[in-house]
């Protein structure tokens, strides 16, 4: 997981720096600002960025506003900043931080990444219109001449593609230039 930290004081963010490399993990990246933080995000595909309530330029709202959805964020403050947090599903944790909070919180939000990013890569491909239109054929084509059901179709069409170990797409197309040829 990568994360990045970011406060407006450099050894607080290199004292938290500190605390998550003994504990385990790799820190990419420290930053000073919320742009540095966002640079340093945007060359990155996803991960955790720890940060304070108010970075010398902007708050960490809009950091969340800016930032993108596949980064959680862990916002560190005084009880009453993260208290009246009013972003929904930034974490938070008040000063003085306990190292042990920190550390189980960060492990917390690890699982959660995991989780997400297991979800994300299993969730099926979006098929363009002309790929819709190439299985419904096929499908089609099945039906009439194998007099399926449009399950029992679509099955077919699965078994095939994972027999043969094609995508959906490619075993329609082969159907029905085989079936199509009559």
């Amino acid at each position: 997981m990568n994360i990045i930290v970011v406060f407006p004081k450099t050894e607080q963010a290199k004292a938290v720096r500190s605390i998550l490399i003994k504990g385990g993990y790799l820190v990419d990246c420290v930053c000073g600002s919320g742009a540095q933080a966002l640079a340093a995000a945007n060359g990155l595909d996803s991960g955790l960025l720890i940060c304070a309530y108010r970075l010398p330029d902007m708050m960490y709202s809009e950091l969340h506003e800016y930032l993108s959805p596949r980064f959680e964020m862990l916002l560190i403050g005084s009880k009453s900043q993260v208290g009246e947090r009013e972003v929904e599903g930034v974490v938070g944790l008040s000063v003085p931080l306990k190292v042990h909070e920190l550390l189980e919180t960060v492990e917390m939000m690890a699982c959660v990444y995991a989780r997400k990013k297991k979800k994300r890569r299993s969730a099926p491909k979006e098929r363009t219109e002309q790929e819709r239109r190439m299985i419904g054929e096929a499908k089609a084509l099945l039906m009439e001449r194998n007099h399926f059901t449009e399950d029992e179709a679509h099955r077919y069409l699965q078994k095939r593609s994972m027999e043969n170990g094609t995508g959906l797409q490619e075993t329609a197309q082969m159907i029905l230039s085989l079936l199509g040829a009559d």
